[in-house]
């Protein structure tokens, strides 16, 4: 039996009747970001390796498990949060196709060496912090949601430290990012080849950001068609409601 800690809760993984996810409410709970990006990254289906930076409780490859056979590396920097990940990963019977590792992403090029990873997924912090008062007060959600122990530009060099030449990069963020996120990724060499803007419902601004990129990649951007999340009356989309339950 699994042990729950403070206000941690015992969720269904979405329609996975079979996989259950830890979570909390005020140290860290799955968003739709997460999500859209397990559904929206190539990765190997069998073998080769693919890694998860800023994993949090492990909820995307968790998701990816889903999908793949493929050897799966997470790396998260807080403890309580790794913590969470890895009984999540035991939850779930993957500690054979899983490893979590306690750390800074910065560091991981030295730990796991250059051009291990055939696909690299990442949910990073999405926004700059200028000063506390923009800052959340709960500091497991600050240093998730605020680049205060990582910026873009730290995610965008490890991932090409650690990616193959070939490999590919996608990450979930922000669409007034979008500049910021291509100028990094071709300062790096990773060049950025689909990109899928999710928006909350027909006539309004987009939201959310699906991008991705390969290393060493030839020029050509292809842009996905629009995904909204809500149809006017509230109730999510048939697509949306295809990729968070499954076919019905």
């Amino acid at each position: 039996m699994v042990e729950l800690k403070g206000d941690e809760r015992l969720d269904y993984l979405l329609a996975e009747e079979n996989m259950r996810i830890i979570q909390s409410p005020t140290v860290f709970a799955f968003s739709l970001d997460a999500v859209l990006l397990a559904d929206f990254a190539s990765i190997p289906l069998s073998r080769g390796r693919i890694l998860d930076l800023c994993s949090g409780n492990a909820v995307i490859p968790l998701l990816l498990s889903r999908r793949t056979k493929a050897k799966m590396t997470g790396v998260e920097i807080q403890e309580r949060l790794y913590d969470m990940a890895v009984r999540n990963v035991a939850l779930n019977g993957l500690e054979d196709q899983l490893e979590m590792i306690h750390g800074d992403l910065k560091d991981m090029p030295a730990v796991l060496g250059n051009g291990p990873f055939d696909a690299i997924t990442c949910n990073p912090p999405y926004f700059k912090t200028p000063g506390k008062r923009e800052q959340n007060l709960n500091e497991h959600l600050t240093i998730a949601r605020h680049e205060i122990m990582c910026t873009l530009d730290d995610v965008v060099l490890a991932c090409r430290k650690l990616v193959k030449p070939g490999g590919k990069v996608s990450l979930v963020h922000r669409p007034d990012r979008l500049l910021d996120i291509v100028t990094s990724m071709r300062e790096q060499k990773i060049e950025p080849k689909r990109m899928r803007l999710v928006y909350p419902k027909p006539g309004k601004e987009a939201n959310i950001l699906l991008i991705e990129g390969v290393r060493n990649g030839s020029p050509g951007l292809k842009i996905l068609p629009p995904l909204y999340s809500h149809k006017e009356d509230g109730g999510y989309t048939a697509e949306l409601e295809e990729i968070l339950y499954g076919s019905k």
